[in-house]
């Protein structure tokens, strides 16, 4: 997703996620766990919308291949984006 794609309603949506993953994170012992089901509620939702737009299940077998790699295609431009943002700002993040 480009930055002219990411409006005020983007961001309120993922601090809205981020919120309740802080909230998880803050009651067990393994925030790891909390990372893990993020990822996989991102994987399931992301597979019912396409599959939602899919006429038929073979159809949807046919878009796996493209969909997943611009999934993680995107996802690995959102890590590297925050990755060189923690970084540059690890101090003021990390106090």
């Amino acid at each position: 997703m480009s930055d002219t794609d990411k409006d005020k309603e983007f961001y309120e949506m993922a601090d809205a996620h981020i919120s309740v993953a802080n909230k998880q994170a803050s009651k067990t012992s393994n925030p790891g766990k909390v990372s893990a089901t993020i990822l996989y509620s991102a994987a399931r939702f992301n597979t019912f919308l396409i599959a939602s737009n899919s006429d038929s299940a073979d159809e949807l077998a046919s878009r796996k291949e493209e969909a997943c790699k611009y999934l993680m295609s995107e996802y690995q431009k959102m890590l590297d984006e925050h990755f060189e943002d923690y970084t540059k700002n690890f101090s003021k993040y990390l106090k």
